[in-house]
């Protein structure tokens, strides 16, 4: 081939972009940039709602049901037969006690959040802790008193230990255990009601960036509208100027 090869850039000519131009880049990125933050800010909220609150209320049903658990065994230890029948329903009591409070422990390092309607779950996080401790307390005396009765010397001691451990069980402990349910039926309302304002938010803020997206998009497309007519009009005069221009640059050639 002869002749210097033609370069791409004489092919293909860049031309520098117009100032209009820039700023409805500029807005356009801005734009896409409002909005990435918006849909962040609900996808993290998403992940709270789920992992604080959604499996927070599953680690909370866990516990009433391992509290029911506990009270069983305590139940069960009353009826036992015999010494080894009753250290073998008692020696899972600990654990069942470690674990009730770990789990207690696991959600009250969550984020906790108080609600518009004034619902807190610092506080009735803090209720449903003391709840526990003074049904652990009365709990641990009636099984002292059930030891006690198995170490006793004569059956008449056993016998009057026997109805001390169930009396205590009965009047101290089940008020206990029922103050623990209403405790935890409070902080499960309570999760729910801080979710809801989650929601609310989140909901919210789909909906203003819906808007800010749509209401952005339009202000864009119309304002290139009205900068690419300019930029036409612009360009037609340059190459069509007025008759009168004309007349006048006539008249001076002719003059001259």
């Amino acid at each position: 081939m002869k002749g210097d090869p033609v370069r791409l850039s004489n092919r293909l000519p860049i031309q520098k972009p117009t100032f209009s131009q820039l700023c409805i880049s500029l807005l356009i990125a801005g734009l896409g940039w409002s909005s990435g933050q918006a849909l962040s800010q609900i996808d993290q909220d998403l992940r709270i709602m789920y992992s604080e609150y959604t499996l927070g209320a599953v680690d909370l049903a866990h516990i009433s049901a391992d509290v029911i658990r506990y009270r069983s065994t305590i139940i069960r230890a009353l009826e036992a037969a015999d010494k080894e029948h009753f250290e073998r329903m008692t020696e899972s009591l600990p654990t069942q006690q470690a674990n009730i409070q770990h789990a207690v422990d696991r959600y009250a390092a969550a984020g906790l959040r108080v609600s518009r309607s004034g619902r807190s779950e610092p506080e009735d996080i803090e209720a449903v802790r003391q709840s526990l401790d003074q049904y652990f307390s009365v709990a641990s005396m009636t099984i002292q008193l059930l030891t006690q009765e198995w170490k006793a010397s004569s059956a008449s001691e056993r016998e009057a230990l026997r109805r001390k451990a169930e009396a205590h069980a009965a009047d101290n402990g089940g008020p206990k255990m029922i103050q623990v349910s209403l405790a935890l039926d409070r902080l499960l309302d309570t999760v729910a009601d801080v979710a809801k304002d989650m929601q609310d938010e989140g909901a919210r803020a789909i909906q203003y960036s819906s808007t800010f997206l749509v209401g952005g998009s339009f202000s864009i497309a119309i304002l290139n509208l009205l900068l690419s007519r300019r930029r036409a009009v612009q360009d037609d005069e340059a190459l069509n100027p007025p008759a009168k221009n004309q007349h006048t640059a006539l008249l001076s050639k002719i003059t001259s």
